[in-house]
This record gives C-alpha cells, structure tokens and sequence, in this order.
C-alpha cells in the first residue's frame, strides 16, 4: 500500500526502534544536526535484502515517502539526528576533524536486538563541514553502495548500504555533478580518531567514558575483565588484523587508511578512492590523492599498525597512572601485531591454495606463487579461481617452467595433506571468488548512471556480487580482467 511522507514518522509504519545511546554521552562527542531541504529527492536504489535483516518494511512505503526519507526530508519518530566529532590523522598528519558531509540519523534495534547506527552520507551541512557544502555526487554514494555491499557477500566486516537517492539538486567539484545522499548502517562510527579527538582536548573523564561505551557496545566480554583497557587495546588490535587479512586475500586496497577511517567495531568503513586489485602488485595503488603510494596493497598491514599506535597512545591515561608503566603495557600489545596478523594471514592463504594442515615450508610456497604473479602480471583474482579447479590451469601465462615448477610443488604438498584432491577444490571454490567488483565495471555502471539515469547496469552488476563465489554464464563477463588498468584512478567525492 502507499502511505503519505506524513507517516514516516510513525516509527511502527517501517519498523524503526531507535534507541539513541551515543547521543547519552557527553555533547562534547557531538553536535544536533539538521539535513538540508532538498529539492527533488528521487530513490535511485533500495536495498530491501538488508531492510529485511533490520527488520523494516520498505515495501510499506511509496516511492515518494522512500525518497523523501532517505533524503532526511521527513524524520523517523525516535531518531535524534547529530553529527558526531572526531579526529585523525590524514595521511600522516593529524587534523581535528568530524561529520562535515554526515548525519548520524539514530541507533536502530534489530529484531535480534543488534544497535546498528543509520546515518545519511551527504545530507548538507554540518558545524564540522569546515567551508565545505556537505553534499554529495551520485557516483561515490552509488560506488559506496557497490563496493560495500561486494564486500559484505564476501564475508568481509563492513558497513551497509541502504539506500541511495538524487536530491534534484547539483553538486559542484570539478563540474556539476548529480547530487545524492547514502543511507549507511554501520556496527557504529566510533573510529579511531574520536578517541584522538578527546586525547587531543585531553579529556580524560569523557575519554573514560567514551572507552566504556566502546567496550559495553562492541566488545562486552571485557566489561569485568581486570584490566579491561588494555583488553580492549588488544581486542580492537585483533579485530583490525583479522580485518586487513582478510582484505588482503581478495585483492581490497582501501585508499584512504587514515585513522578517522579505521572503525574501533572492526568494520570496514568509507568507500572513497577504493578498488580491487587486478594484476598482482604489492605497490598496486588507485587512489588519485595517494601520490605516494602510503596506502597500497602491500602496504595496508603496515598501516593498520600505525594506525593502532595512534589508538594506543590515546588509551595510556587509563593503562596506568604512570605513563612509563603505561606505554610499556601498550607497547607489549601493539608488539603483538606482526604475529597476530601473519597467523592470520597465513591461514587465509592456506585456504586459498586447499592446504588443510601447517606445513613448515608453506610461507615460501605462497612467496614464491605471489612472486610468479607479480613477474608475469597474473590477476590475481582469476589466477587463484583458476587453481580452485580438478584439472590444471591452461593458457599460455601457466606454460611458463617456473609456474610450472611451483605447481608441482604445490601438488606434493597438497598430497601431504593426506586428503582427497576434491576436498581441497571444495575448499578452495569457497574461499577464492569468480566475481569481484571490477573496476571497469564499476565505472560501466557509474556512468551508466550518472549520464543516462540509467541503473541497470548497476543491478546486474549487484546481482552478480551478491554470490561471488558462484560462476556460471550471467557471471562470466563479470570475471574478465582488463588488459591494462595501470593508469585507473579513483576518487574520494569530497
């Protein structure tokens, strides 16, 4: 049935439950925000697999109520909308920073009784906008609602995309652009950089309070644990290197690493200058603004240990009184990093290559195939789907005798496993994806968008996202790599 824009705010129309508890904290941490007055809000994408997970009901709207609700033209009842204040360090140099392009909505209760945060993403002006307009183009909201939602069929802890709708209004960066807003769902929007926030005002009682919070939200095992903070130092270190292996396994280069866009929950968050890797290179980089390749590939674990001393630092007031005994403490933990990440790493790697049991030599077996990538230019997402198979990878690039050496190697130390040779396939076809988020196809379907008010091509390409280990006929133009994309860049919209 349709309803009028009048009946968004009844919040049992939809099924929105919010309950607003970063807003309890300290204002310090935020300030009320307002979405600006839009002049045409039209829905360009909806997504009703993730509604259903948050138990709303889009389907109970007309697509003038959706428009005008994504656009934050009417307001649930219960949401408190703010923009939330943070800093961070921006490719290594530390600004004091918050929402400036960003509405944190409210905090919704699943039905499984999960707090999930809504925020709008280019809904106008804040008190942290700095000068800027605080919107946002059609292109890196819908390029955000891609990528994140990739990355989710993947198994990777990120944030959602709900909703992207046009405001009928323009945006102007190096020309006029299609204004847009995104509805984003996130674990929350704690980072990193909040924390710095607050170190950096040096405030301590709020900064207590605010490490608190994080713990009871995302981390409650540690609520009564003896030295909690230095638990949670640990745990978040943890969730990040589980987080950035994972990224590594699939190619996933974020572009812009800095600590206001590392999430304390372990999500994945900000999709601006991000792409998959095509042909394997630890120096791969795309982002336009990333000129030194700080955040590139084989850089990202690096990062995320950079990233977790600048957390580590804001936490010594509540390590210890001592600042001495505070840093050691600290330092032990991020110590622990290398290790924790490689274990992981390692493991994601094993899985790759079918291997089901440790082997001694197994870290140089995975070198020497990433090495045979990097020389020969192999892509890397189609060279591991091509070994998740019975029968040997054909074509030329595999006729080389080093590969050729490396797979039979690879084949005796699959026999040592001791198992069937289709039990490693099985594993392997689950693990190592036939589809990724192409760049070409991505900026098909972008353009597609941005200039013919044409979102077709973005469908399919969801559609064939949302299975990526799956290959069948309607995926397989989704699996070509492009010959040459040593000069794609890509862009953060801001």
């Amino acid at each position: 049935m349709d309803i009028s824009t009048a009946s968004i705010a009844d919040p049992d129309t939809i099924g929105w439950r919010f309950d607003n508890t970063y807003s309890r904290l300290p204002d310090v941490l935020f300030t009320p925000a307002k979405p600006a007055v839009v002049r045409a809000p039209r829905v360009s994408i909806l997504n009703h697999r993730l509604a259903e997970e948050l138990g709303l009901h889009l389907g109970a709207m007309s697509p003038e109520a959706g428009a005008a609700l994504f656009a934050g033209q009417e307001l649930p009842g219960g949401s408190e909308p703010i923009a939330q204040a943070y800093a961070g360090h921006q490719f290594g140099h530390f600004t004091m920073l918050g929402d400036g392009r960003a509405i944190l909505l409210g905090e919704h209760r699943t039905p499984s009784g999960r707090l999930v945060d809504i925020q709008w993403k280019g809904a106008g002006r804040t008190r942290f906008s700095r000068g800027g307009d605080g919107r946002a183009a059609l292109g890196p909201m819908l390029r955000e609602y891609i990528i994140s939602e990739a990355m989710a069929a993947l198994g990777i802890a990120t944030t959602r995309s709900l909703a992207v709708v046009t405001t009928g209004e323009p945006v102007y960066r190096a020309s006029a652009l299609k204004g847009a807003i995104l509805t984003r769902v996130a674990a929350s929007h704690i980072r990193v950089g909040t924390f710095e926030y607050l170190a950096a005002r040096q405030d301590e009682p709020t900064l207590r309070l605010l490490a608190d919070y994080t713990i009871d939200r995302h981390y409650p095992e540690l609520v009564d644990a003896s030295r909690k903070y230095l638990e949670f130092l640990r745990a978040v270190m943890d969730r990040q290197a589980a987080l950035i292996a994972r990224w590594q396994m699939v190619g996933f280069i974020h572009g812009v690493m800095n600590t206001d866009n590392m999430a304390i929950s372990g999500e994945t968050i900000d999709y601006g200058p991000c792409a998959f890797m095509n042909a394997y290179h630890p120096d791969t980089v795309f982002s336009s603004i990333d000129h030194a390749g700080r955040y590139a590939y084989g850089n990202q674990p690096r990062i995320a240990q950079w990233n977790l001393t600048r957390f580590a630092e804001t936490l010594l007031p509540l390590l210890d009184p001592e600042q001495e005994k505070a840093v050691a403490l600290a330092l032990e933990v991020l110590g622990e990093y290398p290790a924790r990440f490689e274990r992981y790493w390692l493991a994601g790697m094993r899985r790759k290559l079918g291997l089901q049991t440790d082997g001694t030599g197994d870290v140089e077996l995975i070198q020497s195939l990433l090495d045979w990538m990097q020389k020969s230019r192999a892509d890397f997402t189609n060279t591991f789907r091509e070994l998740s198979s019975e029968a040997p990878p054909s074509g030329e690039r595999y006729r080389d005798p080093d590969f050729q050496a490396w797979f039979a190697r690879w084949q005796h130390r699959l026999g040592r496993d001791g198992r069937p040779k289709a039990s490693a396939v099985a594993m392997m076809q689950t693990v190592n994806p036939a589809v990724i988020a192409r760049n070409q196809r991505v900026e098909e379907a972008l353009s597609a968008a941005e200039d013919r008010d044409d979102l077709s091509a973005t469908h399919q390409l969801l559609a064939a996202l949302a299975s990526p280990y799956e290959a069948t006929a309607e995926t397989a133009k989704y699996q070509d790599a492009p010959l040459d994309d040593g000069s794609y860049q890509t862009f953060c919209g801001t």
